[in-house]
């Protein structure tokens, strides 16, 4: 028994996921997170349940990943997307780091971006939707505080479809951290990397793609090659839902010195500002983070069908 047959000894497969991975149809992993840590009840199982139907419409599986009594999961039925929502921040965040340790005690675990690629890429899912990828936390020079997501994608072979990394975070170091651990980050129809709840940053991207295929070309070439790791595949959230960048870099700003105050940080903090920045915002910044979910899960779901579309054509073309 190789490695990777006795690690799916851990993991269980919805029965829609694991005939679409067996067929090579298109799936999209989703994570969990944002279900039980990102958004109240009861939106944040409505939200699971449309960013599942989103996937589904564009002609792809959805997969949302979670640990569910010590079990990693690959599909999780609708009760068991409630059964998160309800949880809450009482469902253990599971990143890399805690993994072993929750499915050791048998226990609930929300994934994280991180945690989600791990699972994914085990699963031989290679396209993933989230809302915005962890990165470098504001004040790193000085606390060393940068997110597992980012030496996942320096190692996990998962295409991350993100509206840019989280705006609470600092963009341009973030950038920087990807650049150096050989991690694409692309614009989707953007030269520049979106904020999260703004469609701007202010940093320039090295590169745009405005196709489907192209993007899914990229990715089957670099894995092929042996160019281990993931693709950030940067997409603006829509510009009938964005926020201004001045409103949300103010209401961030209050955020973050009130977490300060209370001497939060850690993986609470993000929790932390996703809530004080609703109620800080009338709750625009909730409903533009559903938005950016749902137009995530779209192109990833297109992303994905693409995918495996190639996949399908390299192997006719290498049959003997």
């Amino acid at each position: 028994m190789n490695d990777r047959q006795a690690l799916r000894g851990y993991l269980d497969f919805s029965e829609e996921v694991e005939a679409a991975v067996a067929e090579g149809r298109p799936v999209v992993a989703l994570e969990s997170t944002i279900i039980s840590h990102g958004m109240p009840w009861p939106r944040n199982a409505e939200t699971a349940l449309r960013v599942e139907a989103a996937v589904r419409e564009r002609g792809a599986t959805p997969a949302t990943i979670a640990v569910i009594g010590g079990r990693l999961k690959a599909g999780l039925s609708p009760e068991g997307i409630e059964k998160l929502a309800k949880a809450g921040q009482s469902a253990i965040k599971t990143s890399r780091r805690d993994l072993p340790f929750v499915v050791a005690d048998g226990a609930d675990g929300a994934t994280t971006v991180a945690a989600t690629m791990i699972v994914a890429d085990l699963a031989g899912i290679r396209v993933f939707a989230t809302g915005g990828i962890g990165g470098v936390h504001r004040g790193a020079t000085e606390t060393f505080d940068v997110s597992a997501d980012l030496e996942e994608l320096a190692h996990t072979d998962v295409a991350v479809v993100c509206a840019g990394a989280k705006s609470i975070l600092d963009l341009g170091l973030t950038l920087e951290y990807l650049e150096t651990r050989g991690v694409p980050v692309v614009g989707w129809g953007t030269e520049e990397l979106p904020a999260f709840y703004s469609r701007y940053s202010g940093h320039k991207l090295d590169r745009r793609i405005d196709s489907v295929r192209l993007l899914a070309r990229a990715m089957l070439i670099k894995w092929k090659l042996g160019l281990r790791g993931g693709i950030v595949v940067a997409n603006p959230i829509p510009a009938e839902y964005a926020m201004g960048k001045a409103e949300i870099d103010a209401i961030i700003e209050r955020a973050l010195g009130e977490a300060a105050d209370l001497g939060i940080k850690g993986k609470e903090i993000t929790p932390f500002l996703l809530a004080r920045i609703s109620e800080l915002s009338g709750g625009e910044s909730l409903d533009s983070n559903i938005r950016l979910v749902l137009n995530n899960a779209a192109l990833a779901a297109d992303l994905a069908v693409a995918y495996a579309g190639l996949l399908r054509e390299d192997s006719e073309e290498n049959r003997p």
